[in-house]
């Protein structure tokens, strides 16, 4: 898992951005320079995968909690798909898009094509959830969080609340450190281009 403390990798998101590798799903340019100082939560989801979309209502809970549309934000979100077109075209920018628009996403979402970002995370597995926060006097988002959204599963009947992100949501904006132990994201492994799986994806 990526060491907490890690600071966004910020630079590598953009230079995919440039060189045209990341695209938002919705066609629209996105802004990196309004990424501002306050928590940043990054999802990895795609639109095929059964453990996304268990958690698809509670990803639109918290962005209507935190990010209502025409309020001041709390919280920033930028979902991530990387899974390879090559083995699962449906989580192309067009399954991505439908997806988004299903559910009322108005967040960021970019499409991973060489999937050179999630490798910068050491992403493992969608949903797979990374919450910054500023920390320091560095101005830069440090990693706070990196795990399990709750204790649900499809099918284990267990509430779908978020509980643990949220958790460490809550303690971030009281200006507290979120605990340390935090259970790991468990869901579909991202799925690789083919032979070019990293050693944490096999």
């Amino acid at each position: 898992m990526l060491p907490l403390g890690t600071v966004l990798p910020f630079g590598v998101i953009r230079e995919e951005i440039a060189r045209g590798a990341a695209r938002q799903v919705s066609g629209d340019p996105l802004d990196l320079e309004a990424v501002g100082q306050i928590p940043l939560l990054v999802l990895f989801i795609c639109a095929h995968c059964p453990f996304v979309k268990h958690v698809e209502p509670e990803i639109s809970r918290l962005q209507d909690d935190f990010a209502p549309a025409g309020a001041v934000p709390r919280l920033q979100v930028l979902a991530i798909s990387s899974n390879s077109v090559q083995t699962h075209p449906q989580d192309g920018p067009e399954g991505l898009r439908a997806q988004a628009l299903q559910h009322g996403w108005r967040f960021p979402y970019l499409h991973d094509a060489d999937q050179v970002i999630a490798r910068a995370f050491r992403a493992a597995c969608t949903p797979d959830p990374y919450l910054f926060a500023p920390a320091g006097a560095d101005g830069e988002l440090h990693l706070v969080y990196r795990g399990q959204f709750d204790a649900s599963r499809p099918g284990n009947d267990l509430p779908c609340d978020g509980a643990d992100l949220r958790a460490a949501l809550a303690a971030v904006l009281a200006g507290r450190e979120p605990t340390a132990e935090q259970r790991p994201a468990i869901g579909c492994n991202i799925k690789w281009h083919p032979g070019a799986e990293p050693e944490w994806g096999r």
